[in-house]
């Protein structure tokens, strides 16, 4: 068997893994995370959830497959490590970015939904008081003349 074909299965064993490890570690992880944007709706947090990680293995994959290619032959046993190395470290920084993404977007999520929690008053208004005729912050009469 060619070293291409070895370092090509041994690319799509491993990235495929890690993939799916992360994939599973963020939705697990991240479904407290998203009970806590959504305001405690555990139904909406679980669908949210599963969406996320469904998109999550769309892209990731996509881009494994794509990235799958080898330009050159691989002819011994360290241009078989190498050529996965670069394939593998291409593969992680992915995810990684991935990830960091997807807490961006939460975290902008559930910072606006705090800030309108924050504006609503904790009592209902009581009453309407009008404001005064004369003070400082009045603006002055019309003068006739």
């Amino acid at each position: 068997m060619d070293l291409t074909v070895v370092a090509y299965i041994v690319y799509l064993l491993i990235s495929v893994a890690l993939t799916i490890w992360v994939a599973r570690t963020l939705s697990r992880n991240g479904r407290i995370f998203l009970a806590d944007v959504l305001h405690g709706n555990e139904k909406l947090a679980e669908a949210v959830n599963h969406l996320l990680v469904v998109g999550f293995y769309l892209v990731n994959f996509g881009f494994v497959a794509l990235y799958l290619s080898q330009d050159d032959a691989v002819l011994d046993a360290r241009a078989l490590f190498e050529a996965l190395s670069v394939k593998l470290g291409v593969v992680l920084l992915v995810l990684g970015v991935m990830h960091l993404g997807n807490v961006y977007v939460l975290n902008k999520i559930r910072r606006r939904g705090v800030m309108e929690r924050e504006q609503v008053p904790p009592v209902g208004p009581q009453g309407w008081t009008t404001p005064p005729k004369a003070g400082p912050w009045a603006p002055p009469a019309p003068q006739q003349g």
